[in-house]
């Protein structure tokens, strides 16, 4: 009943297309440029018609951390198109949940599982951080020198056990949860990026926590290794593009623990269009075919396993701010790099705030009502779910980009400004940066 109060009471999120006509300024029309065309279509692996798609992780600050009427109306937009949500078992909103090797702390995991049921949501779990006694901290909440300093520091190996114990009494406990994944981003393995990470090391804990959470759910799905791949404008590398060069040592990182894991029920990566220098080559929307690079590389080496972006980064880094509507596109258009190259999940890092300007925040800090960047991820759910069938569908300006399924096709504008292009057999005229869902 909650939930069905809370959605008579959210108010309606303002639309892409919207946004775009308030605040984009119309810019001399650049010429097309082969970079922006976006990828062509490729065949999604097989998985269950269930299997999440599109969703997104609960970071520092989500709905149940205001008010509980805050949390039931965010609740109940979330509700209206039910995704993935994805939780850290520790940072990241949730305390340490073991803060001694007898005593365990899950009110704020509670908390988070709640707001997801509550919502609907397909629950998701990532095994980490690990507590700080077993990194050589002392035991209890936090180390002494404070929670930021160590939360990405890796167990020590003689706690790899303990760590794997732990995932598997998260794993025992929360069983509605049928998703984990194994780490993130490689913390502690990989303090030097331009050195080879430890991935003997990661893989050996991986190993662990995967045995240790089959023992005692196998019903559960697991996968890893969450592996930034990160990339430079240059360098010597099997996986390069116009939008640079993958780290070779992510990629060497990553075959050593397809290799040597003892199992996995999909692959997690995470990255960022831009390269480590925070350049975006050739530009904000050539630069997205890195994602589609990186999937059919990931698809190609492991047979074609479930491919899972756990994170993925496309705005700039050095403060710069993109206006909305140039946001959107940008994000946009990268999803539809995704869903051509067939990943089979997305999560969105969803950077919420409990007030002022949030950008990219899915809903607002002080209402709950839907932002655009949530109702672009509940469109995406929605019209391009696990196992939707994708046809070829072009726009007559190539800086036009489109995804098409049978009933329902989406244009992204990538120029600052006005353009009117044919798409399926119909003449569009799109605003600068739009977004536009079309029924077909």
């Amino acid at each position: 009943m909650a939930v069905a109060i809370a959605m008579a009471l959210v108010a309606a999120g303002c639309s892409s297309a919207d946004t775009a006509e308030q605040a984009a300024p119309v810019a001399q029309r650049p010429a097309a440029s082969p970079a922006v065309t976006g990828a062509a279509i490729g065949k999604a692996p097989p998985v269950d018609p269930a299997w999440p798609r599109w969703g997104f992780t609960h970071t520092g600050v989500s709905a149940n951390n205001v008010t509980q009427q805050f949390e039931q109306v965010v609740a109940g937009t979330l509700a209206r198109t039910p995704m993935p949500q994805n939780q850290h078992i520790m940072g990241f909103g949730a305390l340490n949940p073991q803060p001694r090797p007898k005593e365990f702390y899950w009110e704020d995991l509670d908390s988070r599982t709640n707001l997801m049921k509550l919502s609907g949501g397909t629950q998701i779990m990532t095994l980490c951080c690990a507590p700080d006694w077993m990194k050589g901290g002392p035991e209890g909440p936090t180390t002494d020198a404070g929670w930021s300093d160590h939360l990405e520091d890796a167990p020590y190996p003689q706690h790899f056990d303990d760590f794997a114990k732990l995932s598997a009494t998260v794993a025992a406990k929360y069983r509605d949860v049928k998703y984990f994944m194994v780490w993130n981003e490689f913390k502690g393995f990989w303090k030097d990026h331009s050195k080879p990470a430890d991935f003997k090391g990661y893989t050996t804990l991986y190993n662990k926590v995967y045995d240790a959470v089959k023992a005692v759910r196998p019903d559960a799905m697991v996968g890893g290794p969450y592996l930034g791949f990160d990339s430079n404008k240059t360098g010597k590398s099997e996986l390069r593009g116009p939008w640079g060069v993958v780290n070779q040592n992510a990629l060497d990182a990553f075959e050593y623990w397809f290799k040597n894991k003892k199992g996995a029920d999909f692959v997690v990566v995470d990255g960022a269009s831009l390269t480590d220098a925070h350049e975006m080559l050739p530009d904000a929307f050539g630069a997205l075919s890195k994602f589609s690079a990186v999937t059919t590389w990931l698809r190609k080496k492991t047979d074609d396993m479930p491919v899972w972006w756990s994170e993925w980064y496309f705005v700039p880094e050095d403060k710069t701010t993109w206006p909305e509507p140039m946001r959107l596109a940008v994000q946009a258009a990268s999803m539809i790099e995704f869903a051509k190259s067939g990943a089979t999940t997305a999560l969105y890092w969803n950077p919420q705030a409990k007030q002022g300007a949030c950008q990219g925040c899915m809903w607002d800090p002080l209402t709950g009502a839907e932002l655009p960047t949530g109702k672009l991820i509940a469109d995406f759910a929605t019209w391009f779910p696990a196992g939707a069938e994708l046809e070829p569908v072009t726009s007559s300006d190539p800086n036009v980009r489109v995804l098409a399924q049978p009933r329902r096709l989406l244009m992204v504008n990538t120029l600052g400004a006005k353009t009117t292009t044919t798409v399926d057999g119909e003449s569009f005229t799109l605003l600068p940066h739009e977004i536009r869902w079309s029924d077909r």
